[in-house]
């Protein structure tokens, strides 16, 4: 079976470009946002995975649950994806779509996992400085791990910066060993 992200591309890319020729990108957003957290239910997910309900029953399910929030192409959009059995991918094709759009928007979303919590200036002052080194609008999204000790792990895509004192220990213990 192919990959949950080669079968949601097409599906999200289809969905970026019809939100983009209309202008309704966070519309879009939005209704992916709730269609994902519809299909991550285990409830709807049994649904979706019972042979005895026909693929209209289940888009009609979700339909049904998120009533007046979906717009009629939406609402399209899952009577295809229940006639194609792709309703599962919602969540993937969710994260690809928001992929596209940050592009589009030249936003980057960055993870900051710290040791302790981050109040909201430290917060914007960290995503102002990243903003400058990187040349695009961050959206960070914060964690808490207590197991890195002190300091802040920041992953931007592929590249990560770890500042964490955690990190630094290990460093420290690699030179110590050669």
């Amino acid at each position: 079976m192919a990959e949950p992200s080669t079968i949601a591309r097409p599906y999200a890319e289809a969905v970026f470009k019809l939100a983009a020729a209309q202008g309704k990108l966070a519309d879009w957003s939005a209704a992916l946002s709730d269609l994902a957290g519809v299909a991550a239910d285990e409830r709807v997910r049994a649904a979706i995975g019972d042979p005895n309900f026909a693929p209209a029953k289940v888009a009609g399910l979700f339909i049904a649950i998120l009533s007046g929030r979906l717009s009629g192409d939406a609402e399209n959009l899952v009577r295809v994806l229940a006639e194609n059995g792709r309703l599962e991918v919602l969540p993937e094709i969710r994260v690809q779509y928001e992929a596209l759009k940050n592009e589009r928007e030249g936003v980057l979303e960055v993870d900051v996992i710290t040791a302790f919590e981050m109040d909201q200036a430290q917060v914007a002052d960290l995503a102002g400085r990243l903003e400058r080194k990187t040349g695009r609008k961050v959206k960070a999204r914060v964690t808490v791990d207590s197991s890195l000790i002190g300091g802040a792990r920041i992953e931007m895509g592929d590249k990560v910066i770890d500042g964490s004192a955690r990190a630094q220990l290990v460093a420290l213990e690699n030179a110590l060993k050669a």
